[in-house]
């Protein structure tokens, strides 16, 4: 039976092939791996082929895999995009394919030390000197800045395609700070559980030992620091395309994850500005662009680069992976001189053929592209240069001749290439399965013995049939590759690095910046729940009037909407005389102190200011957090929603974060980064519920809206049940205070979140043995709560009935705990050049670029 749908399958995908396609052979029979892979979807059948692919979309929005599209409707935070069906090939042709990629990184190392040494390749004639020194990545500062390895292009990258002559073709080299390696990684993850029986009867190479070489190609450069090598990993921000991987792939490799505003030269070398001080950093792998790196020699408005940083390359303090100027290998004008190189340099052909190029730069070649412009491909020879590619044939009369002006103004910066067919592959694509042109984007790294290349790739697919598009940027659909065979590998799957002495210490310093948002991501995600959990008690309440009460209930109703109020701070709210008018219908207030992203405290605004927290040091939590990350942003967005049940919302918002918190004390190593987490929670706890008792305590009611008024208190601190339990008794504002203020047993009573406070400000780095600014603050709280008499603040004054007694030591202590954060500020995240107010949120990527 399932010979037969197999058989089905095959015929039914031949059908619908229209170029050559990589399921068959030269003799148009169905390749072996490729007739394994279809029995195995023949034997899942489609159904469960689209319950697997759904199930991947949900694997990758849990893990937060995300591909930044600029100016996309639908946010920048845009979900990876991954194909169930993986991308095969024959290992035997990968090690024919792997030689080629070899030489060619072997050939374009060469290159890029030969533009930035004794130009050879000018003064030979080999390279026109305007195609280097007119290139947009020809850096002139960079002249001078060496690596101290064999290899100074130490990571490279080539996109490939099949060609009509059944070899692979390159399509681009990357050179300047290659992507795509953590996706691949990442694609492998998911593949691996959800489509793991399509592998049966197939051994699979693992993608792990192409990073270990990685790694242990650095430690060897530094073999006499191998006990305190340093290794930072340099992104642009959130803001960044490939955030995720940068994120991603500084967890997996064990680096520290930076910005630019990050580190800082003094005296030649480069160090990470850190919670514990400066500390010294030996290697910098880069993803940010070469003219970025250092504002002082290269791009003076740069802010995510490192002022000094080639001037400490230079000194051989420290080394930048790939080394700034790498981007000059990147002009498409190249591929025109690389046959010309390679024999050259080494004497040979080049294995992997390119696509035909003409640089429009040389008279020859420019007549040639004019004559022919219906059937070629026109780029722009400077990658840099916004350009999308045009093909002549599309083109009416009327646009290719401006096309021609265009050229003609300025020949150089335009390059042709012949349009090619390449092969197509099978995709999932609307639940069924088509062929669509892929490319393959392979990996390589310099070690002591020569360029490592991975066993596998980023493999992408065309999200249009017969269009050759596999951009991210434009909607191309990953692809897992299989680098396939009939025998088993016997590797290691976890990345080998040279051990460490047991004494040495080698967790990495905590940056500031990621200091301060991991701060800041404890307050916000507090002040969400502080704000959760009492507009539900206070919804709670005024539902129950409107559905079962009567007149004489209002005044406890009006007392938690204007304690609300002093809570979230939030305009129009229900103090003052505009805000007795909204009493009369509080709904539409409440409504919007939920829902109105554009207001600071509202839910939604303090929600997504956590989310963007996180975001900002997401290579500081594990995977489960990320799962129920993805809950609270799916559970904010439908609070945007007019038609939510918001109350169950509220509800859904409240236990996700109690499953965050504990998820945050099960799994998060105690590091500094967890302790000043803790201790931004616990400031903004102990804010919130002072704000709530100044505000229920202000003044003395009758009976039966204090039973109400004390019932509200115990429920905001969780404490309803401990208090029948201890008191068995009616509610009484003495037993009430006494229980929210002292009780030890109480986690949220202002003496236990205090002692918590304290513990955490303990554990993080002190200048001397003397206490901190902060940690006096604290102590000053702690006392003044601990020396309290419960009876005397919880007796009105006479005359105005007033609780005085209880809010100025509320608001002594307050003031007290306020200052904890400023004091902390000051302490451990002054390199950071903004300082956040209650009320702000934390500035979004586009501050940061």
């Amino acid at each position: 039976m399932v010979a037969e749908i197999t058989k089905d399958l095959l015929d039914a995908y031949r059908k619908e092939i229209s170029s050559y396609d990589e399921v068959l052979d030269a003799g148009g029979a169905f390749k072996p791996h490729w007739k394994k892979l279809f029995s195995s979807l023949g034997a899942m059948g489609m159904d469960e082929l689209k319950n697997r692919n759904q199930e991947i979309k949900n694997k990758i929005r849990e893990n937060g895999v995300t591909y930044n599209v600029y100016e996309s409707p639908d946010g920048m935070n845009r979900p990876w995009k991954l194909d169930p069906i993986p991308f095969l090939i024959e290992q035997k042709e990968w090690q024919g394919i792997s030689k080629g990629l070899q030489q060619r990184a072997v050939l374009l190392d060469l290159i890029l030390r030969d533009i930035y040494g004794e130009r050879k390749l000018i003064k030979d004639q080999v390279l026109p000197a305007e195609l280097v020194f007119g290139n947009s990545g020809f850096l002139r500062p960079c002249q001078d800045v060496k690596l101290p390895t064999q290899n100074q292009l130490v990571m490279y990258a080539a996109d490939m395609a099949r060609g009509p002559d059944g070899r692979m073709w390159i399509l681009d080299n990357r050179t300047q700070s290659p992507s795509g390696s953590g996706y691949t990684l990442e694609n492998r993850v998911i593949v691996s559980k959800v489509m793991s029986d399509m592998a049966k009867d197939m051994y699979i190479s693992r993608l792990s030992p192409f990073f270990t070489h990685a790694q242990q190609s650095i430690f060897k450069v530094f073999k006499e620091k191998t006990e305190s090598l340093n290794v930072v990993y340099l992104t642009p921000g959130p803001a960044n395309e490939t955030y995720f991987e940068h994120a991603y792939l500084a967890s997996y490799l064990g680096y520290t994850l930076v910005l630019g505003d990050d580190l800082v030269v003094k005296n030649g070398h480069v160090f990470i500005k850190s919670i514990d001080g400066l500390k010294r950093v030996d290697v910098i792998v880069r993803r940010v662009d070469d003219e970025w790196c250092d504002p002082l020699e290269l791009r003076e408005d740069s802010r995510l680069g490192v002022p000094g940083l080639l001037e400490a390359m230079r000194k051989g303090n420290v080394m930048v992976i790939n080394p700034p100027g790498a981007s000059v290998l990147e002009n498409n004008a190249f591929n025109a001189f690389l046959p010309s190189a390679c024999r050259y340099f080494l004497n040979e052909e080049l294995q992997l053929p390119s696509v035909a190029t003409w640089w429009c730069g040389q008279e020859k070649e420019l007549r040639f592209v004019l004559e022919n412009l219906p059937r070629l491909i026109i780029k722009k020879a400077n990658r840099k240069q916004v350009f999308r590619s045009v093909y002549g044939r599309e083109l009416s009369a009327e646009k290719l001749a401006e096309l021609k002006k265009q050229i003609l103004n300025n020949p150089a910066e335009y390059v042709a290439q012949e349009e090619v067919s390449f092969s197509t592959t099978p995709a999932f694509v609307d639940d069924r399965i088509e062929p669509r042109f892929a490319a393959i984007r392979a990996f390589l790294t310099a070690t002591p013995n020569g360029y490592q290349v991975m066993q596998g790739g980023l493999t992408r697919s065309s999200p249009l049939k017969d269009r050759f598009t596999f951009s991210n940027q434009y909607g191309g659909v990953a692809k897992d590759t299989w680098i396939v065979s009939n025998e088993a590998e016997i590797i290691r799957d976890r990345i080998v690095l040279p051990a460490l002495t047991p004494h040495v210490n080698a967790l990495s310093s905590l940056p500031s910046r990621s200091a301060e948002n991991m701060f800041w991501a404890g307050r916000y995600s507090e002040r969400s729940m502080a704000a959760a959990t009492f507009l539900t008690i206070t919804l709670n309440a005024l539902n129950f009037q409107r559905n079962f009460g009567n007149t004489n209930k209002s005044q406890h109703i009006d007392i938690l909407l204007k304690s609300l109020s002093h809570l979230m701070q939030v305009e129009p709210g229900f103090l003052g005389e505009e805000g007795e008018e909204y009493l009369k219908d509080p709904y539409p207030v409440v409504l919007d102190m939920i829902s109105n992203g554009e207001k600071p405290g509202t839910i939604v605004s303090s929600t997504e200011s956590f989310l963007r927290a996180m975001i900002s040091v997401r290579e500081k939590w594990n995977l489960v957090t990320w799962r129920i990350i993805d809950l609270i942003e799916n559970i904010t967005n439908k609070f945007k929603n007019p038609g939510a049940d918001l109350q169950k919302s509220l509800d859904k918002l409240q236990t996700r974060l109690f499953t965050f918190y504990g998820i945050v004390v099960e799994s998060v190593p105690r590091t500094n980064g967890y302790y000043l987490f803790e201790a931004g929670k616990l400031i903004e706890r102990i804010l919130s519920k002072i704000v709530i008792l100044r505000s229920v305590f202000s003044q003395k009611t009758d009976r039966f809206i204090e039973n109400e008024l004390l019932e509200a208190v115990l429920m905001n601190h969780f404490a309803l049940v401990h208090y029948r339990s201890a008191y068995r008794s009616n509610l009484e504002t003495e037993y009430v205070l006494d229980m929210v203020l002292l009780d030890k047993q109480i986690p949220s009573s202002l003496v236990s979140l205090l002692d918590s406070l304290s513990y955490c400000l303990t554990q993080l780095p002190a200048t001397d043995d003397r206490l901190s600014a902060a940690q006096k603050a604290v102590l000053s709280a702690s006392t003044r709560i601990k020396l309290v008499d419960i009876h005397e603040v919880s007796r009105p004054e006479h005359r105005t009935m007033h609780y005085v007694r209880l809010d100025q030591v509320l608001s002594e202590v307050y003031d007290s705990v306020l200052s904890v954060s400023d004091h902390t500020t000051n302490l451990y995240f002054n390199h950071t050049s903004t300082q956040h107010s209650l009320n702000e949120s934390i500035p979004g990527p586009e501050d940061e670029v």
